[in-house]
């Protein structure tokens, strides 16, 4: 098909009005300046790949080409294009033929009816659909307009933690013999999300149904017959998390304007957060030392107005449950607002999940977004400094970066994990991408577990997934409990990781050379989904390979051997 010489003629104006050079927006689509004369020039076709990107790069949707009136910069869907502040190509998803097969789908469309308003034959929209053909740009544009989509609908990336959890749910060996694959994982991902939920929602009442079973077997029996003790309303935290991208905009506004009241030398200390209870709602903060058979972190006596906080607690503990009291009198609304958004599936989850966001608020008030967001750069995030700065623990600062997500004034895109001994996940969160299992434990290879080796060091290190995205990942050991001298801590490991892109905004990449193969650790997700055959920490074989058991033959596992390793 000729590209449309009107259309490329607009291009040309979108980009003289952002003051663009043809041969810097050549170099930036990575073409020749020639060639986008040509194509501006309406003398050479375009296919729909480069048209995204050049839309992406010009700041407009697909539907300000088909525009009729004349060209308004600050009128069109230019001045509010979702991608505006995107200038990575790669943060697009250019395999749009399922989402193009997802919309036709919503609209109640048959594949025979819209290829006849495209004017297509039936086989090739096929061949479009299942990404075995390239679409011509003003074919691509003609789809965007009979479909009502935008180019924010057709490139954004898949839900990648929406295909983690399925992943993850398929991994059990009930569904074995059935051969799921990681591409028609993400291909029911990309073109019925809602139906990738549903299943999601039935593994998760499975899995509440059968906790609940098993405790019920154990309350009449007096024996513990299963250990897995993975919280279900946890899970649906981080759930709520992801959704919002763990970041509140309105906890933030009020926890700097908290903050401006209570700082003292660009931090808030403990006294003046006690002193503002006392003044602004009346509550007495008390710290007490728990009696011998009854210990407790904190109690808010609501009739006397009485916070009493357990001396055992470490200062910066107190201090967060000081902040996270005043959120809890100042911002509940706010609070009860993000909460009303989400469908829990029980009371108990949403309870936890308002602790989450008073803590959230908490932590904002002790950090707060500019000022945090500023130290961040100039450290290059590096936690400890970060934690004198603000006079917070570890965990409170890991925690914290991972909620840098402003458009306006945006961080590292993190993911977030906190581990026990035994492997157990007690909470994950993921905005770089990398898969967190959302069922059983993760791949041993990952630093989060070899951070138990070492207690107390920061251990950073390149990791490569299977689908070939390295990360930045880094992981320390933190203790938590009571400080009485006898009394037993559990020991914790915190993982912070981001893509690998971002290197040089981070300074764990400071000894590592990003670019050597070499110091690369190969992870997975999880042994039943990784494709690794070369792993001697292999617990289990691959779902998706044929296990053979050959017992002249071992390769670097019980799993592994020269049939089944080719």
């Amino acid at each position: 098909m000729k590209f449309n010489r009107e259309i490329g003629e607009k291009l040309k104006v979108f980009r003289k009005k952002l003051g663009l050079q043809a041969k810097k927006l050549a170099e930036q689509l990575n073409i020749s300046a020639s060639y986008l004369n040509l194509i501006e020039s309406g003398k050479r076709g375009i296919d729909g790949e480069l048209l995204l990107k050049i839309c992406q790069e010009l700041r407009i949707e697909l539907s300000d080409l088909k525009n009729e009136n004349e060209i308004d910069l600050n009128n069109s869907k230019l001045a509010i294009s979702k991608f505006s502040k995107v200038k990575n190509l790669n943060k697009l998803d250019l395999k749009i033929g399922p989402k193009i097969k997802a919309f036709r789908r919503q609209l109640g469309l048959q594949a025979n009816k819209f290829a006849e308003q495209l004017n297509i034959s039936p086989s090739y929209l096929n061949l479009i659909e299942s990404s075995k053909r390239k679409i011509d740009g003003d074919l691509l544009i003609k789809i965007s307009k009979e479909l009502r989509v935008d180019l924010s609908d057709l490139t954004s990336k898949s839900d990648i933690n929406l295909e983690n959890d399925i992943s993850n749910l398929l991994d059990d060996q009930l569904f074995d013999d059935l051969d799921i694959l990681g591409p028609e994982v993400k291909d029911l991902v990309n073109t019925n999300p809602k139906i990738a939920k549903a299943l999601i929602k039935l593994g998760d009442n499975f899995k509440q149904k059968d906790h609940e079973i098993i405790n019920k077997v154990e309350n009449l029996s007096g024996k513990i017959i299963d250990s897995r003790k993975t919280s279900f309303p946890g899970e649906v935290i981080s759930d709520f998390l992801q959704e919002n991208k763990n970041y509140f905009p309105e906890l933030e506004n009020f926890a700097n304007e908290i903050f401006e009241k209570v700082q003292k030398n660009n931090r808030t200390r403990y006294v003046a957060l006690c002193d503002f209870l006392k003044k602004e709602y009346s509550i007495k903060v008390r710290d007490l030392i728990p009696e011998e058979k009854k210990p407790f972190s904190k109690v808010f006596n609501k009739k006397n107005k009485e916070l009493l906080l357990s001396d055992y607690n470490s200062l910066e503990t107190k201090k967060l449950h000081a902040a996270a009291q005043i959120a809890q009198e100042g911002a509940n609304d706010i609070i009860e607002h993000y909460l009303s958004k989400f469908k829990f599936p029980s009371d108990e989850s949403k309870r936890l999940t308002q602790v989450a966001l008073l803590n959230y608020c908490g932590a904002a008030i002790l950090m707060p977004y500019k000022l945090f967001h500023n130290e961040c750069k100039r450290l290059k995030y590096d936690l400890q400094l970060l934690q004198n700065t603000f006079a917070t623990s570890f965990e409170q600062v890991a925690h914290r970066v991972t909620c840098l997500q402003d458009p306006e004034l945006p961080g590292i895109p993190f993911h977030f994990l906190r581990v026990d001994m035994a492997g157990n996940i007690s909470k994950r969160f993921s905005l770089s991408g990398i898969e967190i299992p959302r069922y059983g434990g993760a791949c041993p290879r990952w630093n989060v577990y070899s951070a138990f080796t070492r207690p107390g060091v920061i251990q950073a290190a390149v990791s490569k997934m299977t689908n070939g995205e390295k990360y930045v990942c880094i992981a320390k050991t933190v203790e938590k409990g009571v400080g009485r001298y006898g009394q037993s801590k559990s020991i914790l490991s915190i993982g912070l990781g981001c893509e690998a892109k971002y290197a040089k905004e981070f300074v764990y990449t400071e000894n590592l050379d990003i670019s050597d193969k070499k110091t690369e650790i190969p992870i997975g997700v999880s042994c039943r989904t990784c494709d690794r055959l070369d792993c001697s920490q292999r617990a289990f074989p691959p779902l998706h390979k044929k296990f053979d058991v050959d017992i002249n033959t071992r390769g670097v596992s019980v799993y592994v051997n020269d049939n089944n390793s080719r």
